[in-house]
């Protein structure tokens, strides 16, 4: 069962990675063809600036950011101060890896949380970009996603944490 959930943590990380890999180069092609337009359009060319490029990329790089936490949390690779982890014995860094997995856990799950209720709240009013009048619960939408998917992978790490600190490090577990 445990492999099982490891490689759908695995996949679901993985593909919000790719994912906000994809939403980012396309935020930045829009952001360059953009820019060119603007550099061109003294000449006359008629190309110019993207209407609405500042609201693609707010919505388009929150998106990401939100996408690339799962597969961060897979790794461990949030911002750590390990400056004692050396002095300590292994059980007790196995047990501050469960503490901290827990409270990546309940971050997210509060971070989810807050997405979802602030998307409902911008539905109700209908709150739109300034230029582009793109719905901003959209943005928020698109977020949720991978809020979501942060909350389920980061209750997969805590399984991972207390199964490491009752038996040990599993053999094979490429994330630990």
């Amino acid at each position: 069962m445990y492999q099982i959930l490891s490689r759908g943590a695995d996949l679901i990380a993985r593909g919000m990675a790719y994912l906000g890999g994809v939403i980012l180069v396309v935020v930045v092609i829009l952001t360059c063809v953009s820019i060119t337009g603007r550099a061109l359009l003294p000449l006359n060319l008629g190309l110019g600036p993207i209407k609405g490029i500042y609201d693609i990329t707010e919505i388009g790089i929150a998106a990401a950011v939100f996408a690339f936490l799962p597969w961060c949390q897979l790794c461990r690779a949030h911002a750590v101060v390990d400056l004692l982890k050396p002095a300590y014995p292994v059980k007790m860094n196995q047990i501050l890896d469960a503490l901290f997995d827990l409270g990546m856990l309940i971050a997210a799950t509060i971070i989810a949380w807050r997405l979802t209720l602030g998307m409902l709240d911008k539905m109700r009013y209908g709150e739109t970009t300034v230029i582009m009048q793109i719905p901003v619960w959209q943005g928020y939408a698109a977020s949720l996603v991978g809020a979501c998917a942060f909350a389920l992978v980061a209750a997969f790490c805590v399984l991972r944490s207390t199964r490491i600190l009752v038996r040990g490090a599993p053999a094979g577990d490429a994330h630990v």
